[in-house]
């Protein structure tokens, strides 16, 4: 029976799944098997997970679209580890991933852990930048680049594991925004505790575009309201700041009209992104684009979480939940 079992939900993803299970079969730790829930794809992957059957203890599952939460929960039924790990599908696995859990699990151990994201040199210069906007302290406060960050470190299903105990006592995801910090916060009051294993990196690859960039984060600033409800204490000012930043922004602006110099905080801010993301990757191009991508990432997060809290909160209208996941999170 593996220590480690690994689960992943793929939707219309053949080609990222097979960097995935590529770099899952250069592991030097070979303690786990792979279950990979097919959620509804029409371009399966199937065929993809035969290509490593020999090199990983892999089983590929296919089910009806339910969307993410419900396909990993599928997987965690169906796991004999005693461990469970959860990737997203766009999601490269460095070597030493597992030498480097197990050890530190024997050292000192935990039920509940998460790593951070990174940007491997493979990335094109967009994926970069966007893992700059996304890591960075200047715009999400640096946890999911593994620094110390603004909030109190939070799991999340691109890089996290649990023991089946945690399994057993608190359950699996809700079919909601936001799920996999739900999950984390109920792990938390549920009395386990949680680490970030900062040398547990995983390349987080990202294969979006400025637009569906844009989709992604504001579904982000939407699910924090969406938590904000079910765990009130779990809202801290740096989930503010995205919203400040399109209310400070708009401010300035319309303030420029009167004095060009309202507009200098901006330009303060949007040249120390670049700075940073040009020491960071060494590269102009990178940089510029850093700016852009981190404009979106806190516009969009921003205007996803106004709109929200206006709406669920203000004018306590919760709308339809399920169409809302149709439509934005489901076949993903």
């Amino acid at each position: 029976m593996p220590y480690f079992s690994v689960i992943i939900p793929v939707y219309n993803r053949p080609d990222e799944v097979r960097e995935l299970l590529e770099s899952l079969s250069k592991q030097t730790l070979k303690d786990f098997e792979v279950l990979l829930i097919e959620d509804g794809s029409v371009n399966r992957c199937d065929t993809v997970a035969q290509e490593f059957d020999k090199d990983l203890n892999i089983c590929y599952f296919y089910k009806e679209n339910s969307g993410r939460s419900l396909t990993r929960n599928y997987g965690m039924e169906r796991a004999s580890g005693e461990y469970l790990i959860f990737f997203d599908s766009d999601c490269i696995i460095p070597e030493r991933y597992f030498e480097i859990v197990k050890a530190r699990l024997e050292e000192d151990y935990v039920d509940c852990f998460g790593g951070p994201d990174a940007a491997h040199s493979s990335f094109s210069n967009l994926q970069k930048a966007i893992s700059y906007s996304m890591t960075s302290f200047f715009t999400t406060g640096g946890i999911r680049g593994g620094k110390k960050g603004m909030e109190k470190f939070t799991p999340r299903t691109f890089n996290m594991g649990f023991s089946k105990e945690v399994y057993k006592r608190v359950g699996g995801f809700k079919d909601m925004f936001g799920e996999d910090i739900d999950l984390s916060l109920r792990i938390q009051k549920a009395g386990f505790h949680t680490v970030l294993i900062r040398d547990a990196f995983v390349y987080h690859k990202r294969r979006v575009s400025f637009r569906s960039f844009y989709r992604q984060v504001s579904v982000f600033g939407r699910a924090r309201v969406d938590l904000y409800l079910l765990h009130p204490e779990s809202l801290k000012i740096v989930h503010l700041l995205p919203a400040a930043f399109v209310l400070g922004s708009l401010i300035l602006i319309l303030l420029s009209f009167f004095c060009i110099w309202a507009l200098l905080p901006l330009i303060v801010y949007f040249f120390a992104l670049f700075f940073e993301s040009l020491v960071c990757n060494h590269s102009l191009r990178i940089a510029g684009l850093s700016v852009l991508t981190s404009i979106i990432q806190l516009g969009g997060y921003g205007i996803g979480f106004l709109s929200a809290f206006i709406k669920k909160v203000v004018f306590r209208q919760t709308g339809d939940l399920n169409a809302d996941l149709e439509r934005l999170y489901k076949k993903k």
